[in-house]
Order: C-alpha cells, then sequence, then structure tokens
C-alpha cells in the first residue's frame, strides 16, 4: 500500500539524514584514529554502520510501501574537533536532530492517518531514547576524566569492546 508522497518525500529525508549521521560518526573515527584512541575510533565506527543500518530500514520501508527512494545530497561532516568532549557533545546533538526528525515523521504519518508508519517509527523513537542515553554517559564521563590521560586511556579500551549489534540492532 503506497504511502502519500508527501509521506514518502519525507522517509526520503530521513534517510538522508540517517547517512548524514553516519558520515559524521566516520568522521568523528577518523578525529580518534589520528590520536591513536583506536577504542574510541572502533566506537565510532560501530557507530556509523550503524546509523547505515538504520538508513536502509527506511530505505527498505519505503521501498517496501511502493513508493520511490530519492537520495539527496549530504553534507560534508563537521570536523576540527577541540577534545573527545567535544566529538560526544557535537554527537549528541546529532543524535538529538535525529530525535526530533522521527518525532516529526511520526506527527507526518498521523496527520496522514498512515498508521502502517507507526510500528516502524516507534521502533526508532526507542532506539533513539538508548542512543540519547548512551552518547549522554559517555559524555558525561569524558566530562569527569578531562585532563587526566590514564582515565582516557582506560574508557579508550572499554570503547574498543562495543561490537556491532551490541546497542539495540
Amino acid at each position: 500500500m503506497e504511502m502519500p508522497q508527501s509521506l514518502a518525500h519525507a522517509f526520503n529525508t530521513q534517510i538522508d539524514l540517517e547517512l548524514e549521521s553516519s558520515n559524521a560518526y566516520l568522521q568523528m573515527a577518523a578525529y580518534f584514529e589520528d590520536r591513536s584512541l583506536s577504542g574510541f575510533a572502533s566506537w565510532m565506527r560501530v557507530q556509523s554502520e550503524e546509523e547505515r543500518v538504520h538508513a536502509l530500514k527506511f530505505f527498505d520501508y519505503v521501498l517496501d510501501r511502493g513508493n520511490v527512494v530519492q537520495l539527496g545530497p549530504l553534507p560534508a561532516p563537521a570536523g576540527g574537533f577541540e577534545s573527545p568532549a567535544d566529538v560526544f557533545a557535537v554527537a549528541l546533538e546529532q543524535e538529538r536532530r535525529v530525535t526530533q526528525a522521527i518525532g516529526e515523521l511520526y506527527q507526518e504519518a498521523s496527520a496522514a492517518a498512515d498508521a502502517a508508519s507507526f510500528p516502524l517509527l516507534q521502533w526508532f523513537l526507542a532506539e533513539q531514547v538508548e542512543e540519547e542515553a548512551a552518547i549522554s554517559e559517555l559524555l558525561a564521563q569524558l566530562r569527569m576524566i578531562e585532563g587526566n590521560g590514564a582515565a582516557l586511556l582506560l574508557l579508550d579500551r572499554e570503547l574498543g569492546g562495543r561490537t556491532a549489534g551490541a546497542e539495540g540492532e
């Protein structure tokens, strides 16, 4: 059952935002690799892949509904981070943008009385709660240990243990 074109357009915009998030996390991974913080870099690479998987969930959903996927241009990700805490502050803002966009998409689906979209969007809203909580916690930890290289290396080692699928996939 095809969804209204305006809703399909909104889903396509969400696909772009998820891909933008994937690129942003990959840029963050590069920042950490450049500073020999391979655990942080690995965590960001996993996060990047998770965002790509999210984009593909929306991608497949649009196609399954009989609509056309139209990918748009992606902006270059932000760089020039000042510290690991700065990276996670930017990541938190990115996740908040995604959460807001999914909420708006849910409102659009509601206005279009497109109940078929609700289960997918509810899953994503729950996922965003987890994403924001995880990044908020890491940001708080980084702020606590600021200036303590040994603590930073311990956190780096811990984050290196994250594997794909560990965050709700």
